[in-house]
């Protein structure tokens, strides 16, 4: 959706043209100012610049890159000291853009051609010569030629950081595309604008909950946020305003240093994207962010209709996992607590937030071979013999069984956690012995995870432990049945793990 924006139409004051009197007789500035006095050009006045020697106007360019044009006497400390100083101002400071004048008391001592051309001299005038209508004429013609030269700079400038903005959008818009979930979509998005603007001040995305007329604070939820915690940000009545705004006028908008942009969906959900600092969104950023804007809003459309299916998915394996885990007397939370369990192991040893997801997504299966297990075996309350005990370990290999063969990540996880999660680290488990390493990352954070929830909770044959119980137990687990430094990651953050259970109470 292209960018437009509600703007403060109050036009600036323009600034003045700069020229530099750069003169060793002080009756020449002050004549040349009042003969200029009321000078235009494109609605833009005069500031004058005064300079009394070569070295002062050595000085006073140094220091002022953008004066237009240049009055400069030939002859002042020396007989040339005005075109060494001209040589200067184009060889050593690189200034092709002010216009130079050259003026001169002394009729005759015109400089040679090659000085002219070579150091780009716009014109060369006798003191004499100068009256108020040459003035004006010399310098309306200087002016005219410094505004064209800018021009022609600004917009070969324009198109160089148009290139490099362009590579920018494609860069950011690859990392954005890149994630394959919400929040670090979201995040990732934030901090690319933020990058492509250049800002540091506050930023946050956030999303319309529900479509409303009437905004309470209730109605903005914040996906990302910048200089925060997203779970500490508050949408204030200010913010609030150039939000409300933004959904009032169905635009972005840009007022004062901020700027609001407006991106709707076809899934009818509205995201905002809320920027500080910006103290000039010129008309490249403004280009560049509908560009960027436009690559994300498509993204973000195909992102929910993928979250869309994905939550689909999540439900139909939770309601099987529900339906297992239900001939056996357990809760269906069971297979929630293992889920969010899980995905905290796996983050806190390292993985990526999409292998952490898709462990999340595929953990409810663990257990789906029990389907096949007798309920005069899975609901016994007392020890298995041994013919019962045969039977029992066979659902991680009837599990495999079912789930093996399917091309989609999360069923082709699911097989092998269900095949795997009953293996032992020292190589005593079953069904296949498998030992260490061996035993895919996924099974050895489910084996963890189903032991603390098996443990936290009562069960036909048990009742729950205590949590300093369960800790000594995964203690003196680690190393033989549980990968030790999951077995860590878990201790590190039993609290969290407490947390999880308390959340999703059977």
């Amino acid at each position: 959706m292209p960018l437009s924006f509600l703007k403060d139409q109050q036009k600036p004051e323009l600034p003045p043209w700069k020229i530099a009197i750069v003169d060793d007789e002080e009756d020449v500035h002050t004549v040349t100012k009042m003969a200029l006095k009321r000078f235009t050009l494109d609605g833009k006045g005069l500031a004058f610049y005064d300079a009394y020697s070569a070295e002062e106007g050595k000085k006073l360019l140094a220091e002022e890159p953008d004066i237009a044009l240049v009055f400069l006497d030939v002859v002042m400390e020396t007989d040339d000291a005005g075109l060494a100083l001209a040589k200067w101002l184009r060889q050593e400071q690189g200034n092709q853009f002010s216009r130079i004048v050259l003026r001169t008391g002394q009729p005759g001592q015109a400089p040679e051609e090659q000085v002219i051309v070579d150091y780009d001299i716009n014109d060369y005038k006798e003191k004499t010569e100068l009256d108020r209508k040459k003035l004006f004429t010399t310098v309306f013609a200087a002016l005219r030629a410094y505004r064209d030269i800018i021009k022609v700079e600004e917009a070969r400038k324009y198109q160089e950081l148009y290139r490099a903005g362009l590579e920018r959008v494609i860069d950011s818009t690859t990392q954005v595309l890149e994630k394959r979930t919400l929040q670090p979509f979201f995040s990732g998005l934030l901090q690319q604008v933020v990058s492509l603007l250049r800002i540091d001040e506050e930023s946050m995305l956030v999303q319309l909950k529900g479509i409303s007329a009437v905004f309470s604070e209730n109605d903005y939820e914040v996906l990302a946020h910048i200089n925060g915690d997203d779970d500490d940000v508050v949408v204030d009545d200010e913010i609030k305003r150039y939000l409300n705004k933004a959904i009032e006028a169905k635009h972005s908008i840009y007022e004062n240093d901020v700027l609001v942009g407006y991106f709707p969906s076809h899934s009818d959900k509205t995201s905002l994207l809320y920027l500080k600092g910006i103290k000039n969104l010129n008309e490249i950023d403004s280009a560049l962010l509908e560009i960027f804007s436009g690559n994300v809003s498509l993204a973000f459309d195909n992102l929910l209709l993928n979250r869309e299916i994905i939550e689909t998915q999540e439900e139909l394996i939770y309601r099987l996992g529900d339906a297992v885990e239900s001939r056996s007397k357990e809760a269906g939370n069971h297979i929630r607590r293992m889920s969010e369990v899980s995905y905290l192991l796996a983050k806190e040893i390292g993985l990526t937030e999409e292998e952490a997801e898709l462990l999340k997504q595929a953990a409810p299966m663990h257990d789906i071979g029990k389907i096949a297990t007798p309920d005069s075996v899975l609901l016994k309350p007392g020890k298995l013999d041994e013919n019962e005990w045969e039977q029992m370990k066979a659902h991680p290999t009837v599990g495999y069984e079912i789930l093996q063969g399917s091309t989609r990540p999360i069923l082709a996880s699911a097989a092998i956690i269900s095949q795997q999660h009953h293996e032992k680290y020292d190589g005593t488990g079953y069904p296949e012995g498998r030992k260490g390493e061996d035993i895919h990352i996924f099974a050895r954070i489910v084996a963890v995870a189903d032991v603390f929830d098996a443990l936290t909770h009562k069960r036909c044959y048990k009742e729950a432990w205590p949590i300093a119980k369960v800790v000594e137990f995964l203690k003196e687990a680690s190393g033989s049945h549980l990968d030790p430094s999951i077995v860590s990651a878990m201790l590190n953050n039993i609290d969290k793990a407490v947390n999880i259970n308390e959340r999703y109470q059977d």
